[in-house]
């Protein structure tokens, strides 16, 4: 079998996770998601690059910052300890609206995965076809850049035809690959922890 290297958004992933679990996340081994989408191509997969951010901190943390930090340390310590695993983080921003609703946002995650994925035919030449898990229309440049160079990319999403839905993606994303999967819930319930 060939070679792949997959690459998950874990902001768009932990997002569907939640909506597939009815509000509750699904823990899933992320993994044997990966392995799993790649023989569904007949591939092997060769890596996993994991994308996320640390929760937010306040200065100083509250306890319920400090409590959600604890855990995500243990769950990056214990991923990061398998060698076919590769995390990459970003940073978390937490956003006041002018109503003063607080949101919080990954960033620099995608700058992460872009500058991995543009890498790939330089770090990786065996490798022809990688495995993308995202709903963000940023990756369009670098998918049809990365399939100029020879690279095919798969790209597993989700998407809702509901306007202004959380899962309702610009069909740009879809068009600019021409190897679209739709992720649903089994694949969840198939790669549970």
């Amino acid at each position: 079998m060939e070679d792949t290297l997959v690459f998950i958004d874990e902001g768009f992933l932990s997002k569907l996770s939640k909506y597939f679990g009815n509000g509750a996340y699904i823990k899933i081994d992320y993994l044997k998601l990966a392995k799993n989408l790649a023989k569904k191509q007949n591939l092997s997969c060769k890596h996993l690059f994991y994308y996320t951010a640390p929760p937010f901190q306040g200065t100083p943390p509250a306890d319920d910052e400090k409590t959600r930090k604890e855990g995500y340390d243990k769950f990056i310590i214990a991923l990061s300890k398998n060698k076919e695993i590769t995390v990459r983080e970003g940073r978390c921003q937490k956003i006041i609206n002018n109503i003063g609703q607080v949101d919080y946002k990954q960033k620099g995650v995608d700058a992460l995965m872009v500058s991995d994925m543009v890498s790939v035919p330089i770090r990786y030449p065996k490798i022809k076809k990688i495995i993308l898990v995202t709903s963000d229309t940023d990756f369009c440049p670098i998918i049809e850049d990365i399939e100029g160079l020879g690279v095919r990319v798969f790209l597993y999403t989700y998407y809702e035809k509901k306007r202004n839905s959380k899962f309702s993606v610009s069909h740009h994303l879809i068009d600019c690959c021409e190897n679209v999967f739709y992720l649903t819930k089994q694949n969840f319930d198939d790669n549970k922890k």
